[in-house]
């Protein structure tokens, strides 16, 4: 067998070494880390066959996916996701196993249409086209990267993917009314972590922050500074009169701590419908009642893309009623009619 474990980096080793026609042929690869026994040893097999094949001249040497995504992982540790993106090109290995990276268009198109969900009762039902979606956007930039930084293949692998469409815009937006009983809720709930919950979701409503962000913002001259935001720039929002208090007192927590606390609180309301992330289009929903132009509340939020914000223009319910009722008015003294 060419497969060995790594113990200090507690992953499969795949190496070749073979004299095949008077010529030394040496490769090795480092498997990805999620990887059973039973995958390494079935890669073993596999790619020493291939291995061997292109040593005689049986097939012409290419470059698989299975390549592409091993040196991207390699060379993307350092991304915050990194875990979520391994596991999940890792969980995608079946369908492009010992695939050259010509082959990508097709694979993609293969999942989108034929890929279901793992550990599932029901083995047909299909995975949502969100996540097909992002796992094929993560194995398009893993063959792309390795198209364009160590020349795997002669052109764009990803040139021809069709990325699922997706529409998984909520509209779910809770009052400030209904933000307060959600708060009142978390008295019936044990534990001195609750509170720090409680502050977390008057903070959210009140600044319109993602709960990643809530967490390791803070406060400098009465507002809150976020350095690292998901669009890559800093963004600065002044500290709403109603949070101060909590702005004051919160203290950053494990982040599944405060969702559990804000699913039992919340549930306990009666608003099981509405997610934590749903207290930022909350805020959104906010600005919008108090006219508050989209630009403004881009401004708010961090959109990098105007079109982000947008999809709030529909609650401007005030401006359309007040320009409908302009609808036929007598105009001004000396404005001609058009």
């Amino acid at each position: 067998m060419s497969v060995y474990r790594d113990k200090e980096r507690g992953r499969f080793v795949f190496e070749f070494s073979r004299r095949i026609g008077g010529k030394r042929l040496r490769v090795r690869k480092l498997l990805p880390a999620k990887w059973t026994q039973a995958q390494a040893d079935k890669f073993d097999r596999e790619e020493s066959g291939r291995l061997y094949a292109v040593a005689t001249r049986v097939e012409a040497a290419g470059h698989s996916i299975g390549e592409a995504v091993a040196v991207y992982l390699e060379n993307h540790r350092h991304l915050k996701s990194f875990d979520n993106i391994e596991r999940e090109l890792v969980g995608m290995n079946p369908y492009y196993h010992g695939r050259p990276i010509g082959d990508l268009a097709e694979v993609c198109k293969e999942y989108a249409r034929t890929a279901v969900k793992e550990r599932s009762k029901n083995k047909d039902e299909p995975l949502s086209p969100a996540t097909k979606r992002n796992r094929i956007r993560y194995l398009t930039s893993a063959c792309r990267y390795a198209w364009r930084v160590h020349g795997m293949g002669e052109h764009d692998p990803a040139e021809k993917v069709m990325v699922p469409e997706v529409d998984n815009e909520r509209q779910h937006y809770a009052s400030r009314a209904e933000m307060l009983a959600i708060c009142r809720a978390f008295k019936e709930q044990r534990g001195n972590k609750r509170w720090q919950a409680r502050m977390a979701v008057r903070i959210a409503f009140y600044s319109g922050m993602r709960l990643g962000e809530l967490l390791r913002a803070t406060v400098r001259n009465g507002c809150w500074v976020l350095d690292d935001t998901k669009n890559g720039r800093p963004r600065i929002i002044p500290i709403h009169p109603k949070a101060a208090v909590c702005a004051r007192r919160f203290k950053a927590g494990p982040k599944i701590t405060i969702q559990r606390n804000w699913e039992k609180a919340r549930d306990t309301a009666g608003f099981a419908h509405l997610h934590f992330h749903d207290l930022r289009h909350s805020a959104a929903s906010e600005l919008v009642n108090q006219d508050v132009d989209l630009y403004t509340i881009g401004a708010v939020l961090g959109h990098k893309d105007p079109r982000s914000t947008a999809r709030y223009a529909h609650l401007a319910v005030g401006k359309l009623a007040s320009a409908i009722g302009r609808m036929g008015k007598k105009l001004p003294t000396g404005v001609e009619k058009r």
